[in-house]
């Protein structure tokens, strides 16, 4: 009848199958989801109106005909052409290496530039989408062609060196098994064509249809030779299509009719400095923003991405790893966005290691300029130079030790915790931040009493 054993509950016990207290976790997260969306409905109404989304989303109330989000955005194609032209004049040496490496970093800071003095001249002309899309594609643009500069920079010196141990690999094509298998999983198959295609050599690579490809691609690193497939896979298309517009939408509804009011009503607490109903204020802001935080996660990395991959026939697919399951910031930070972290690994991290400088001294680096385009992508948009997000950013430093210590002291779970404690808190408290400055900044303090009956 009994013999030595440990209560189910102790770690020693060994015992792990918690299936049914994470069902229970579920339903209760459900239903108290639905309360506070019951909630809402009754407090608000219906707000969600689609024709508020074409006006806000076509820039219709720009202010001005000229529409500069679409100029810039038209614009962008130049340093691009630009950077090409000067890569020819480096290939043939008709630009010595100096005036030609001096040239790409004018490109570059230009580009940089470029939406933070228009925006900032032209302020009543963008709309917060048009500014933010602008934004963001010459920050992409910027990491792109800082790869392409680099790369084809390991090119030339390896064609000037006789040594090869500098060589980077080069990617061969690929192509599917057959379509049964595609059907049945809808995986990129990674098996080599190993006679069908010729690979390209420097500087045959210099051209508009290599360097146009690339700046379409989902990757922000350059290679002569991208993994490619052979055709493209109409049903998963369409699933990513009808994800991303499906998807879009549900991210709308979530905005206008939860997310806004909830942080209008943040406004009032964070300016009289009233602890408690901030508090609660922020509490109740992070159960929609982590959702719509998740779902543009999908849209984004999952859904955005293998569209753009299957339609250009571009096979590497891992936008993402198991971030979820991470025990520690770093972990996350390795694992959410594979793109970038691709590209500060092989042109931040590694270079500055191999330059001298320490691993901590290039992981801040790394953290740095992290934070330089997270604060880029929020403040020039906002016209509210602050530096909330910046500073959100570095703090990882110090989060990432304290993660790791919740790690190694009380258990890979702890840590993992803390990762998404980071996650669920730390955003919604940086949006109630810009918006409550956003709204001194441009509207007025007194504004701020219009907002005492919410």
């Amino acid at each position: 009848c009994h013999k030595p054993r440990d209560s189910l509950f102790s770690w020693s016990s060994g015992f792990d199958n918690f299936t049914g207290l994470v069902n229970w976790g579920f339903l209760l997260l459900t239903m108290g989801g639905i309360r506070l969306l019951l909630e809402n409905f009754i407090k608000y109404g219906i707000r969600v109106d689609p024709e508020q989304w074409l006006i806000v989303l076509t820039g219709r109330h720009e202010g001005g005909a000229d529409h500069p989000s679409v100029i810039l955005l038209m614009y962008s194609v130049v340093p691009v052409v630009l950077c090409l032209l000067i890569e020819k004049g480096l290939s043939v040496e008709i630009i010595s290496y100096t005036p030609g490496m001096m040239a790409h970093v004018v490109n570059l800071l230009v580009l940089v530039m470029i939406p933070m003095v228009v925006i900032h001249v032209k302020s009543s002309g963008f709309s917060l989408i048009g500014a933010t899309s602008v934004c963001m594609i010459y920050s992409i643009l910027f990491l792109k062609l800082w790869s392409y500069i680099q790369v084809n920079l390991w090119c030339r010196n390896r064609r000037l060196s006789v040594s090869k141990s500098h060589l980077r690999r080069q990617s061969l094509s690929f192509h599917h098994k057959n379509a049964s298998d595609d059907a049945a999983n809808g995986s990129v198959d990674h098996e080599e064509k190993n006679a069908e295609t010729s690979l390209v050599h420097y500087p045959d690579n210099l051209n508009l249809k290599d360097i146009f490809y690339y700046i379409l691609a989902p990757t922000l690193c350059y290679e002569l030779n991208f993994p490619r497939t052979n055709r493209i896979r109409k049903r998963f298309l369409v699933k990513r299509m009808v994800e991303v517009v499906v998807g879009f939408q549900v991210m709308m509804c979530l905005f206008q009719q939860w997310i806004i009011p909830s942080v209008k009503n943040s406004l009032i607490p964070f300016s009289n400095m009233d602890v408690a109903k901030a508090t609660e204020r922020l509490l109740k802001l992070a159960i929609p923003n982590h959702l719509v935080w998740l779902i543009f996660f999908y849209l984004m990395f999952h859904s955005f991405l293998n569209l753009i991959g299957e339609m250009l026939h571009f096979a590497d697919r891992n936008f993402y790893c198991d971030w979820w399951n991470a025990n520690n910031i770093d972990t996350f930070w390795r694992s959410w966005n594979m793109p970038v972290h691709r590209w500060a690994l092989r042109h931040l991290y590694i270079p500055l290691v191999e330059m001298g400088y320490s691993r901590t001294a290039a992981g801040v680096a790394v953290f740095f300029v992290s934070a330089f385009f997270h604060e880029y992508l929020v403040s020039v948009p906002l016209r509210t130079f602050k530096t909330w997000a910046f500073m959100g950013m570095m703090g990882q430093i110090p989060l990432s030790i304290f993660s790791k210590f919740m790690e190694t002291r009380y258990g890979p779970r702890w840590g993992n915790i803390v990762v998404w404690a980071s996650l669920i808190l730390g955003q919604p408290l940086c949006i109630m931040m810009y918006y409550h400055d956003y709204v001194i900044t441009h509207i007025g303090e007194d504004l701020i009493d219009g907002y005492g009956h919410v």
